[in-house]
């Protein structure tokens, strides 16, 4: 939020715009606030804090709500864009990575969350390839 005020102040004036246009046609103070939590809770995380820890043995997103932490070796591919990189559990591009994989976000450090990630990621390739090696 900090890094983006323009985007936070739209998004909150959408949030009460959407609960007051409910509360019109439904005439019902109850769906009303019902609105403005689910919209709330359903972009938690582009308003309250979330940590990104990049270990030697697992992926840690801490949230106010919660703490995931995957291993490393859950992991077959990764692709950045603008604002942060898509960790992904499947080798090649699928249309379920954005279900079953984590996002992460970048900070000042997209250099050196790309080139951690990508280290890993090169680990995990050459150990799966060793093992398959081994499996024959």
């Amino acid at each position: 939020m900090r890094r983006r005020p323009i985007a936070a102040v739209a998004v909150t004036v959408f949030i009460f715009v959407v609960s007051i246009v409910i509360y019109w046609a439904m005439e019902s103070q109850w769906f009303s606030v019902l609105a403005l939590v689910v919209l709330f809770a359903s972009l938690a995380k582009f308003y309250l804090p979330t940590r990104f820890t990049l270990t030697d043995r697992k992926v840690v997103i801490k949230s106010t709500t919660q703490t995931i932490a995957k291993p490393w070796t859950m992991f077959r591919s990764f692709y950045a864009d603008r604002n942060g990189l898509l960790l992904s559990p499947f080798a090649e591009k699928s249309r379920l990575e954005n279900f079953r994989g984590i996002y992460l976000i970048f900070g000042d450090n997209r250099d050196e969350v790309i080139r951690i990630v990508g280290e890993k990621i090169a680990e995990q390739k050459s150990k799966t390839a060793t093992s398959e090696e081994i499996e024959k």
